[in-house]
């Protein structure tokens, strides 16, 4: 059996649609229509990824990312038929990877979630050496557990902010540019031509590091190239 998948939402014959192309590249699926069922089996089942469509009866996708960012950090992918930039950065905000807008091209949701994968099992800890730690100036990332600590406080970080604020860290003192941090956690150079996700997930990291935007501690903006922490 492989990664396990939740998908979610009311259009069936997307979901279908949806499921059919997953289980083509042999992922277990579990497929609800509505957001009442679908958090039963966040509650029961140990899953890989989320699929969540935003515009649910009952509750919100919104709400079963929030939900699922509580107690897990697998990759959750939003599926919305909204093109407001509003409603993609909302998604980011409460703990999304990634989203894709209706109407998509099957294949192209299949390469997202590929990459969603790929990356979660790089940056969580699947591949790393036992007792590889990242440290710099009061920031201590645990590779193996994918716990973060800043000056001995947790830090509750998505799978993506864990992995930019790894590579930004690996790469200290080096300008490290949005189209490489794509490229490094989705390796899929496109997506940075299509949205502005780094662009988000690098404010929700100031936020959470209490990181001034005008004079920071750890991230600083590279103003035409990238990001950098000093080293």
């Amino acid at each position: 059996m492989g990664e396990k998948i939740l998908i979610v939402d009311d259009e069936r014959e997307i979901a279908d649609l949806v499921e059919l192309y997953l289980q083509n590249e042999n992922y277990t699926i579990f497929k609800y229509y509505t957001a009442s069922e679908a958090l039963e089996c966040i509650d029961r089942t140990e899953l890989d990824l989320a699929l969540l469509d935003i515009m649910l009866p009952g509750a919100s996708g919104l709400a079963i990312c929030q939900k699922i960012r509580g107690r897990h950090t697998y990759p959750i992918i939003m599926l919305t038929a909204k093109d407001a930039e509003v409603d993609k950065i909302t998604g980011l905000t409460v703990g999304a990877d990634d989203y894709i807008t209706k109407p998509f091209r099957p294949l192209e949701l299949v390469a997202r979630v590929k990459a969603q994968l790929r990356r979660y099992k790089k940056y969580n800890g699947v591949t790393a050496r036992n007792g590889n730690m990242v440290v710099h100036s009061g920031l201590v990332m645990n590779i193996n557990t994918h716990e973060c600590f800043l000056n001995e406080r947790p830090l509750s970080l998505t799978p993506t902010e864990f992995a930019i604020l790894r590579i930004l860290c690996e790469n200290k003192g080096d300008v490290v540019s949005s189209e490489q941090l794509f490229h490094q956690i989705w390796g899929d150079e496109y997506f940075s031509k299509s949205n502005n996700t780094i662009t988000v997930h690098i404010r929700h990291l100031r936020e959470k590091l209490s990181d001034a935007t005008d004079h920071p501690k750890y991230i600083k903006t590279v103003w035409g190239v990238g990001y950098k922490i000093e080293a």
